[in-house]
């Protein structure tokens, strides 16, 4: 989905052109007078409209730029990918778009001092000091640099007050553990948050089970989230594992993903018979399901949904982000392949907090429906089974910088004291 477009008009550039045609020489200097001070991109209101504004991306070129784009995290945020325009005779390159008052996202500045294919360079955007940083892995010789992203956030962005960490705030210890498993021949790393004040002498704990461990605990921040649900008494204290995916390369890791995340048996065999038996001997929790939830974005919500309707005696809640329920195996020719499996399978004691982006992946011209309309027809075949399902759209597209946001809200539905409410 393309938003970004040059036919709309950020009023502040219109101003700063109509006062460089009027040779006001000191406009320009003003100009970034202005944006040092207050930031980018420029938010401005549109007339009549008070559900959207319009967002001008910025860039202070020098004699030597040739291209200038904005481009979002894997092109899937809901910004694309655009060029930014310069301002005759000025350092001023931009790109205006009109983005919903809700929207938050993240991008990129690419620039380029040659029209060549291969002489681009990829930063976050300078004059944007809000950030989204993924560490850098120290384990995987293909992942040690940090990858920061620019995130850009409207008026009306649902709060986010659980992501930051607060001073004084009681915090739970998070320990790097590693697990073997025979079922998979692989080995993978595992997080295990334990809440504050945690003993083995209180009722058992709840669980909570993440996929793609390493980004949950990293890049969203699971861990201060989980702190500050429980210092505000939103969730019963519980233990978080938070679910690595094996490779000695980032590439590997990725490549291991695809397969096990994708409705595999011997991935829900691993999480049953090895992991979820290792953590119960090794940390004091209940066996009820109804306290154990299983969350997961992208393809991780559609294997949280597949693993739970196979042991729904081990997961009794679903946390999906953005999952990719327009996922088909390769054999099929339709695709939404596990909603006809809830559309057929007995109703199972199972909850769902399913959450997707407005903006994202439209239909393909494979037939691939995606990401928005899957969400929509397996909130629909849940709720005519009779599941207990909350369903959010949000404004935004298929980015993190918008689930971490979401994980707490599906924390608190699915965990909350007045879940059932």
């Amino acid at each position: 989905m393309k938003t970004l477009s040059n036919k709309v008009h950020s009023p502040r550039i219109s101003a700063l052109r109509q006062a460089l045609q009027g040779e006001d020489t000191a406009a320009l200097d003003l100009f970034w007078k202005e944006v040092a001070e207050q930031g980018a991109p420029l938010i401005e209101p549109i007339n009549g409209d008070p559900d959207h504004s319009l967002v001008t991306f910025l860039w202070r070129g020098d004699a030597g730029t040739k291209r200038v784009i904005v481009r979002s995290s894997e092109g899937s945020s809901g910004l694309g990918e655009q060029p930014l325009s310069q301002l005759p005779a000025t350092d001023v390159w931009h790109v205006t778009c009109r983005l919903r008052n809700d929207f938050r996202g993240v991008y990129k500045i690419v620039t380029s001092d040659s029209l060549l294919p291969g002489a681009e360079v990829e930063q976050p955007d300078p004059l944007n000091p809000k950030t989204f940083i993924e560490p850098g892995d120290q384990e995987r010789p293909d992942q040690l640099e940090d990858d920061i992203d620019s995130v850009v956030e409207l008026p009306a962005a649902p709060p986010q007050p659980w992501v930051a960490p607060r001073a004084g705030t009681p915090k739970g210890q998070v320990k790097l553990q590693r697990l073997r498993s025979d079922l998979l021949g692989n080995e993978r790393r595992i997080w295990v948050y334990t809440p504050p004040a945690y003993e083995t002498t209180r009722q058992p704990y709840g669980l909570l089970v993440v996929l793609d461990g390493r980004f949950f605990t990293f890049a969203i921040p699971t861990p201060t989230i989980l702190d500050n649900l429980l210092a505000d008494g939103l969730i019963p204290p519980l233990v978080a594992v938070l679910v690595d995916n094996p490779g000695h390369t980032w590439e590997q890791a990725q490549e291991t993903r695809q397969k096990e995340l994708a409705c595999w048996s011997p991935f829900v065999a691993f999480l049953a018979q090895e992991l979820v038996p290792w953590v119960y001997n090794n940390y004091h929790l209940t066996a009820d399901p109804a306290q154990s939830v299983l969350a997961g974005s992208s393809i991780g919500g559609l294997a949280a949904a597949f693993v739970a309707m196979q042991r729904p005696q081990t997961f009794g809640n679903v946390l999906s982000l953005s999952g990719s329920f327009w996922w088909k195996p390769e054999d099929q020719s339709e695709w939404e392949w596990l909603a006809r499996q809830f559309a057929l399978h007995p109703l199972l004691p199972l909850r769902f907090y399913l959450e997707v982006g407005l903006l994202e992946s439209v239909p393909q011209p494979n037939g691939n429906p995606g990401q928005v309309l899957a969400n929509q027809h397996m909130r629909d075949v849940l709720q005519a089974r009779d599941y207990p399902v909350q369903y959010q759209e949000l404004g935004h597209g298929h980015d993190a910088v918008a689930w971490q946001g979401a994980l707490a809200d599906g924390l608190i539905a699915l965990m909350g004291r007045n879940r059932d409410e």
